[in-house]
């Protein structure tokens, strides 16, 4: 399957002192990542990155990517825009020396494996896209309607329940 967004970069071609390039998509890109991504629609998608070679065919990518993208509302279920800028750091490391870390650290660098001696920068900002859209849009100023809300997620002063540690309080109340 062909890639959606696919900007292959060779390694060999990034000078020693780094580089900095520019990917963006096309029209038609962003129509077949839409499908992809499973949103509404998606907009001037591009990506900055600065490039550094690193040892054994390592590459550090710096990414600032920005988009607009139309998303479902999960309450309204309107369709929104929205403006997305994210700014990333990946590691990108030859696939035949890629492992995969049983204890993931969450304060370290992703890496990422590249194949045949190209990074597919198009590749990785469709990636770093997907993880930063909200997984639960909801358009500004959207409310679920009361009549909608299951009782336990109405105000106590509605339903008249008591609510979880509300004895808790008042021990404390009474202990002041």
């Amino acid at each position: 399957m062909d890639a959606e967004f696919s900007r292959p970069m060779a390694v060999g071609r990034i000078p020693a002192k780094g580089m900095e390039t520019v990917v963006e998509a096309s029209e038609d890109e962003c129509r077949r990542l839409v499908k992809r991504l499973g949103i509404v629609g998606l907009r001037n998608l591009s990506c900055r990155y600065r490039l550094k070679p690193g040892r054994g065919g390592e590459v550090l990518a710096e990414g600032w990517l920005t988009a607009h993208v139309t998303q479902e509302c999960v309450v309204s279920l309107e369709a929104f825009e929205d403006v997305l800028a994210e700014s990333f750091t990946v590691r990108c490391i030859p696939a035949e020396r890629f492992r995969e870390e049983d204890e993931i650290d969450p304060f370290a660098v992703d890496e990422v494996p590249y194949e045949r001696d190209s990074i597919d920068l198009g590749e990785l900002a469709t990636e770093e896209l997907s993880l930063a859209l909200d997984p639960y849009p909801h358009k500004p100023g959207s409310r679920i309607p009361p009549e909608l809300m299951a009782p336990e997620e109405t105000a106590p002063e509605e339903t008249g329940r008591r609510q979880p540690f509300s004895a808790l309080a008042e021990l404390k109340k009474k202990q002041n």
